[in-house]
Formats: C-alpha cells, sequence, structure tokens
C-alpha cells in the first residue's frame, strides 16, 4: 500500500492512502451484492439531482461514468441514450440485470472501461455523468481531462461526489476514516480541489445536497 502526502486545511501534513485499479476492483467486488442496499437510500438524493439535471439538458447521447449497479438508469427520459462504463465486473452484472428487468431499451450499452482512460473516440458524447466516481479513481484530474475529451465541445459534465468539509466534526470524521480508503473503495477526505482546477472551479456550478452537504453536484461546460 503506498501514500501520498497531502496538505490538509490545518497546514500539517496527512497521509492519503492511494487507491489503484486493482484495490477499487476488489472493494467492489466485496460491495457489489449488497451496495443498492446499503448505499442506494443514502445516494438517492444526489442520484435523483444529477439525473434530473441530465434531462433537462440538450443532447441525446450521455455518458454514465461508473454506473455501478445501475441504480439510476431508469430514471433517465427514454430520449437520452445512455451508455455506462464501469471497472467493476460484478457492479455491471446487476447493472445488466436491470436493463432486462425494466426493459430499458434506451440503454445503447455497460462497459467494463477505465474512466481514466476510454476506447471513445473524441467529442462522442454531448453529456457525460459521473456519480460517486471522483473519489474512487486513482488520479482525479485525467477523469476530468478524459470527461473533457470525450465530450463534444459546448456539451455539459456532471457530477455528483461527497466532498470533504472544510471544517468542523464532519472533516474529523472523515480525516479519521481516511486510512480505511482501500477497504471502503472511495476517499472520505477527498476534496474538490483534488478534481477541479482552480480555473474549472471558477466556471463551475456547485451545489451542495441535503442532508448535510453530505454530497454536492457540480455542473459544468466541457
Amino acid at each position: 500500500m503506498s501514500e501520498t502526502l497531502l496538505p490538509p486545511r490545518d497546514g500539517a501534513t496527512h497521509p492519503r492512502v492511494s487507491l489503484d485499479a486493482d484495490s477499487v476492483r476488489a472493494a467492489y467486488r466485496r460491495w457489489a451484492g449488497v451496495y443498492d442496499a446499503v448505499f442506494g437510500g443514502i445516494s438517492a438524493r444526489g442520484r435523483r439531482a444529477a439525473v434530473a439535471a441530465v434531462n433537462r439538458l440538450a443532447g441525446e447521447r450521455v455518458l454514465e461514468v461508473g454506473v455501478g449497479t445501475g441504480l439510476a438508469l431508469p430514471s433517465y427520459l427514454p430520449s437520452k441514450r445512455i451508455t455506462g462504463i464501469d471497472l467493476s465486473a460484478e457492479m455491471l452484472k446487476h447493472a445488466r440485470n436491470r436493463v432486462r428487468e425494466k426493459r430499458l431499451g434506451n440503454v445503447d450499452g455497460l462497459l467494463e472501461m477505465d474512466a481514466e482512460a476510454t476506447s471513445f473516440p473524441d467529442a462522442h458524447f454531448d453529456i457525460a455523468v459521473a456519480m460517486f466516481v471522483a473519489s474512487v479513481v486513482p488520479h482525479p484530474r485525467r477523469l476530468m481531462a478524459e470527461l473533457r475529451r470525450v465530450v463534444r465541445p459546448g456539451g455539459h459534465i456532471l457530477l455528483v461526489n461527497h466532498f470533504a468539509a472544510e471544517r468542523g466534526p464532519r472533516w474529523w470524521v472523515e480525516r479519521a476514516l481516511a486510512p480505511a480508503s482501500r477497504a471502503l473503495g472511495w476517499h472520505p477526505d477527498f476534496r474538490l480541489d483534488d478534481l477541479l482546477s482552480a480555473e474549472e472551479r471558477a466556471a463551475a456550478a456547485v451545489r451542495p445536497m441535503h442532508p448535510f452537504g453530505l454530497f454536492t453536484l457540480v455542473q459544468l461546460r466541457a
């Protein structure tokens, strides 16, 4: 296991446990069978907000990054053509079952793929949405670069994610949980600045979600 020292808000250094593709696959292999029951309710508000935002936008070709078990798939408008990708074969198996059971004819494909290095052509999608993915990938800035590559100029990128509190009791809890990142499969201490450059953050619409701002919806143009 490797660690990277990041500068926290109090000025001291604080070790972040690295996540690589193998550790993410292992974590979600464990979570796949119980993910909907454990996280479905917790993530529901953020997921609904992200899909509602996608449905309001112009453009049909939608990439859902980190589609997981496909919880969001039934909520897209039928006019949206959805391609989902995920690193976990076990999670994708549940998503494919959901597509069959719900007869979701607007899902064009569910593919096992690395979100930081997809095989899609440039400018292939109108919209990319990444739900609860940014704190999972090993290199969040590479994720953003890849989303910008595969979304057409003028298209939209949306992310809903947990971002660490800037201060207060929640920040201390998130910092205490940070060493368990590999087992959890995500970084509890993940910050918005870990994902977006200063320029991107200035241009983005950032909306904390209830309850307690636990999740945040971020929207920006490609």
